[in-house]
């Protein structure tokens, strides 16, 4: 018998993957490769089930004779290993990122003589409704809690875009691109109190309350299903930080941010060019230390922002923070500088590394932003956020659009750098 190859990345399996199956079926001896969790999250979507229980479910298929581990998008090890005499797929992978994967299959398959089966998605109202079921179970607070500390573990540097409405969530969630026959997209969302203030056209002083805060969280989560890092600023009292805490985990939020500043809150990026009192050791640890009592799951992190390189108190001070903060139980450790030479976050980096080989490193590249993701990887960083490109992306393209709509008494001259409205309206799902 010929093998006939397919890829699974679903949980749940519906009739558009029986199709699948029944038509592989004709071809040969049905061999269904399941996508690694690591290949998921960089293409289509965090898996809610494990590997192991997905390669049971696929087996349990009627007409599988088996089933393997691909472990990256591209198929190049799977049909270099197998030779399958065909693969069949979807027809809807034509058009968009994924054009590359098929490209890459065609391409493979040519150099033996191979041929590819593409099978008409089966679009219905059953399988809408489990796939809009899967959605809902990824968006639940037990699942996307947890999934910041996943993906630490399975990725090597976790990419954070920062969101502050519904649709820049959006823009977050769904955005894939195709680079050097690879697909790539963000893993998580950053609410910013800069961003959100911003937004609201108000300072970014924590003149925005948490009940504000935590309305902008639940616009995004009810349209997106990725994790979310909270700016927490400093995290204010204590006494009110261990009810936020409570309240973040309870909505599904993974971690939270907190600098060690007290006093006004005032932008990092300014330094000493205003005033900025920085907490100390004693009174932030028992800051941390409070609020991982006060939580109830083992999946909420609190990450520790040290100031000490802003402020210009030296790396000893850094690191001495650092120790300190993990010590009272820290999940995580931000470093913060307004330097465009990366040099002294990289120091920092190293030296931490040298004495605490585990606790994840988080660093937000607004000023250095020259280093690539790879290179912060190198130097022990697992997180990088992006905290505020969408938003200063956005003003100027907005301000530039109403000054000429004010300069020639119409819409016409701006109309080419406007997205189309029905592209904004297929962003956004219906139920």
């Amino acid at each position: 018998m010929k093998t006939a190859y397919t890829v699974f990345c679903t949980d749940i399996i519906h009739d558009g993957h029986r199709n699948i199956i029944e038509q592989a079926r004709k071809y040969g001896d049905v061999v269904i490769g399941a996508l690694s969790d690591e290949a998921l999250i960089r293409y289509n979507k965090f898996p809610t089930i494990s590997l192991e229980e997905r390669i049971q479910l696929y087996k349990s298929l009627d007409g599988v004779k088996d089933v393997i581990v691909q472990n990256d998008i591209m198929y190049n090890h799977v049909i270099e290993s197998l030779h399958p005499d065909y693969v069949v797929h979807g027809d809807n992978w034509k058009n968009g990122p994924e054009r590359a994967i098929r490209e890459n299959v065609l391409s493979l398959l040519n150099e033996y003589g191979g041929e590819l089966i593409e099978v008409p998605y089966t679009y219905n109202p059953a399988v809408k409704k489990i796939d809009q079921q899967l959605k809902e179970k990824l968006a639940m607070p037990e699942y996307r809690r947890k999934r910041l500390r996943q993906l630490i573990e399975m990725t090597p540097i976790v990419k954070v875009m920062e969101a502050h409405s519904g649709l820049t969530g959006l823009i977050v969630e769904k955005t894939v691109v195709e680079h050097d026959g690879k697909l790539d997209q963000f893993d998580a969302m950053w609410v910013s109190s800069l961003c959100d203030s911003t937004a609201k056209g108000k300072p970014d002083i924590e003149l925005v309350d948490m009940s504000s805060r935590l309305r902008t969280i639940d616009d995004i989560m009810e349209v997106t299903t990725k994790p979310i890092i909270l700016d927490g600023d400093t995290g204010g009292l204590t006494e009110h930080f261990v009810y936020n805490v409570r309240t973040l985990e309870r909505m599904g939020v993974s971690a939270v941010i907190i600098e060690d500043k007290t006093g006004l809150k005032k932008n990092s990026l300014f330094g000493t060019e205003v005033e900025q009192t920085q907490a100390s050791i004693k009174e932030f640890s028992a800051k941390i230390s409070a609020g991982k009592e006060a939580q109830l799951t083992d999946d909420f992190m609190i990450i520790a922002r040290i100031e000490s390189l802003i402020l210009e108190k030296g790396m000893e001070d850094a690191l001495t923070r650092a120790s300190a903060f993990t010590a009272a139980g820290a999940d995580g450790i931000m470093i913060h500088s307004r330097k465009k030479d990366p040099q002294e976050i990289l120091e920092f980096c190293d030296r931490f590394r040298e004495t605490d080989k585990k606790t994840p490193i988080v660093v937000v590249p607004s000023s250095f932003n020259s280093v690539r993701e790879e290179e912060f990887s190198r130097h022990g960083v697992n997180i990088v956020i992006y905290a505020n490109q969408l938003t200063r992306s956005a003003f100027p393209a907005m301000q530039k659009t109403a000054e000429d709509i004010l300069k020639y008494h119409r819409a016409k001259e701006v109309d080419d750098r406007l997205m189309p409205i029905k592209e904004i309206i297929t962003l956004i799902d219906e139920l």
